[in-house]
């Protein structure tokens, strides 16, 4: 029987190349900033939770005479609150003669079972933590010409200098590249034709993902129906949601499925003769050319009467504040279009999809590997044991994680389900 000592570095190393798969394995995992690689040892660390700082938002006045603002902190937090493991079992007499020089392979499979998971869950960031989009989520996104315009209006809001990340459906490359290829002359798209991948193009860099996230929309996404804006309150700046109460168009009655948590909303242009809403830059409230556009952050039931109030992000005010971000106050009779169910892409700059992945404890008394690596962070453990008298060994591969992502310096891209 081999020594305790001797079986540790067997878990070690199978967990080291376990690890080597995972951190490859997505874009997702691989481009997230890392930043908090210790993050068990943090000391602003509370539990699993740490925040970080966003850059302070302030007005100006075109006058000398100071007019004082409150000086707010505005902070993002990040908190590992995910948790997953991968298990196996087998006998004395599998390990003998089938499984033991089989080991990395079982390792490198079920480490990648984890990564993919752990991929998914980030990729749905793209989801849950945007309010900004580029696409209807019919049109099929398919040319290199819409990628620029995305970019566009991505940096049009403001965005953080240097080269971006977009995150596309890998389904979606084949046809970009093609109408790439259409548009331009052959000599300037000699790399892209030859190896058929995505070049970096307009200051971004392209990445491919078979694991991008559907939402799944409300009734009022679904169906196309046109929400109007029946009354307004404004709950207060910063993190805090506004509320709109609208009405349904085609009168569906009540209607517990209308809007879902998630749902992306835009305001309409060419109604009546209310000016295009358009948002302020994000630094410097300057009226900009992206349309006004929110998300939904709850389900909301409509009425007998089709009316509907959603709670929405972001604080929505066209007031002079730190705040401020409309060219103009919503008003009653204005209306609102629901995103429909799709395929969600992600384009982000300045690094703001955080990952945090902490190792584990030891599990005692059982043998385990539990390495990080020293330049993402990331970490996986492994460990096995017996069952006394039962001819049973069990293998467990297991982590934890969380991540987040900072809304406004992304913007989602709403490809077809």
């Amino acid at each position: 029987m081999p020594t305790p000592a001797q079986i540790l570095q067997t878990v070690q190393t199978y967990q080291m190349s376990g690890l080597a798969a995972m951190q490859n394995f997505g874009p997702f995992l691989h481009t997230a900033n890392k930043k908090f690689k210790n993050f068990q040892d943090k000391t602003a660390n509370l539990g699993s939770t740490v925040t970080f700082d966003l850059p302070p938002r302030f007005t100006t006045v075109d006058s000398l005479v100071a007019q004082f603002q409150p000086a707010n902190q505005r902070v993002q937090p990040l908190v590992v609150n995910n948790e997953i493991s991968t298990s196996y079992a087998f006998t004395d007499q599998q390990f003998l003669f089938n499984v033991r020089d089989y080991m990395q392979r079982f390792g490198m499979s079920a480490v990648r079972e984890i990564g993919s998971k752990i991929e998914a869950n980030v990729a749905s960031l793209a989801v849950t933590n945007t309010y900004r989009f580029y696409g209807n989520g019919v049109t099929p996104i398919n040319s290199p010409t819409q990628l620029a315009e995305a970019m566009a209006l991505f940096r049009n809001y403001g965005a953080i200098s240097g080269e971006a990340k977009g995150y596309l459906s890998d389904v979606a490359i084949p046809p970009i590249i093609a109408g790439g290829l259409a548009q331009f002359a052959p000599d300037r798209n000699n790399k892209m034709a030859n190896s058929w991948e995505l070049s970096p193009f307009a200051d971004c860099k392209w990445y491919k993902s078979n694991l991008l996230a559907v939402h799944e929309a409300g009734t009022a996404g679904r169906t196309g129906a046109t929400l109007t804006v029946a009354s307004v309150t404004n709950n207060g700046p910063g993190n805090s949601v506004d509320t709109i109460t609208f009405t349904v168009s085609g009168a569906p009655g009540a209607d517990v499925n209308m809007i879902k948590q998630y749902d992306k909303l835009q305001f309409n242009d060419g109604v009546g003769a209310f000016a295009n809403m358009r948002y302020l830059t994000f630094v410097g409230h300057q009226v900009c050319s992206n349309p006004v556009q929110f998300q939904a952050t709850a389900d909301a039931a409509s009425n007998g009467g089709s009316a509907v109030t959603v709670n929405v992000y972001p604080y929505l005010q066209a007031l002079p504040t730190a705040e401020q971000n409309l060219n103009q106050q919503i008003q009653v009779g204005m209306t609102v279009s629901v995103l429909p169910s799709h395929r969600a892409g992600l384009i982000t700059s300045g690094d703001p999809l955080f990952l945090a992945m902490p190792s584990l404890p030891t599990e005692t008394p059982y043998p385990t590997g539990n390495d990080i690596d020293p330049i993402t962070g990331m970490a996986i453990r492994q460990y096995y044991g017996s069952q006394f008298g039962q001819n049973v060994r069990g293998m467990v591969h297991d982590a934890i994680w969380g991540a987040t992502l900072v809304p406004e310096d992304s913007m989602m891209i709403a490809f077809p389900v």
